[in-house]
């Protein structure tokens, strides 16, 4: 599939960060924070806001490492399926080996598109792309980071962002400590 043009309006789009195998010798918070800064970098989008850092425990598959966890919102022109492709080369960069993971399997970097749209409201059912994220709601690491930078969000088809969190509050996730500086410890 070739790349859509360029949408000459820009939109909101939320994106879900997540990792927890080292990237050679970067660890995996390292390896968030160097993927946002790699987001602000793609053509026609800027990075507006990153979450703090959350850590997890593993969905599905608990036999691998905790998880590091962000969202970032972007402010870009790119399509929805253009996004998408820049996303999987960005992984790709990271060490993420899409062919040999196993579903919630371990994995150096995860970037998901969670929301998009002029106010994030879309809604894309393609046979590669849905979003909302199907199962944004149902995950804590998510949620949490997402109420972060936008505490008034509403999710297309789900409802209120603040009316979500209770549902998974079972869930554990820590905000990881952030440093003086206000970046999120590394550690």
């Amino acid at each position: 599939m070739g790349l859509q043009v360029a949408r000459s309006d820009m939109v909101l789009a939320y994106i879900g960060l997540g990792g927890n195998l080292d990237s050679g010798a970067i660890q995996p918070a390292q390896t968030l924070l160097q993927a946002a800064s790699d987001l602000d970098q793609l053509p026609h989008t800027r990075l507006m806001q990153l979450s703090p850092l959350y850590r997890s425990a593993p969905i599905g598959y608990d036999d691998q490492p905790d998880f590091i966890n962000a969202v970032a919102l972007l402010q870009t022109r790119l399509s929805a399926i253009e996004l998408l492709q820049h996303l999987q080369a960005l992984e790709l960069q990271h060490g993420r080996q899409r062919s040999t993971l196993q579903r919630n399997g371990p994995r150096t970097l995860d970037l998901d598109l969670l929301l998009y749209g002029e106010h994030g409201e879309q809604c894309i059912d393609l046979p590669t792309l849905q979003v909302p994220h199907p199962r944004l709601h149902q995950r804590a690491f998510v949620l949490r980071p997402l109420a972060d930078i936008a505490p008034a969000l509403h999710i297309p088809g789900q409802g209120p962002l603040g009316d979500l969190l209770p549902q998974v509050s079972a869930q554990v996730v820590r905000q990881l400590p952030a440093d003086p500086n206000g970046n999120a410890a590394l550690t």
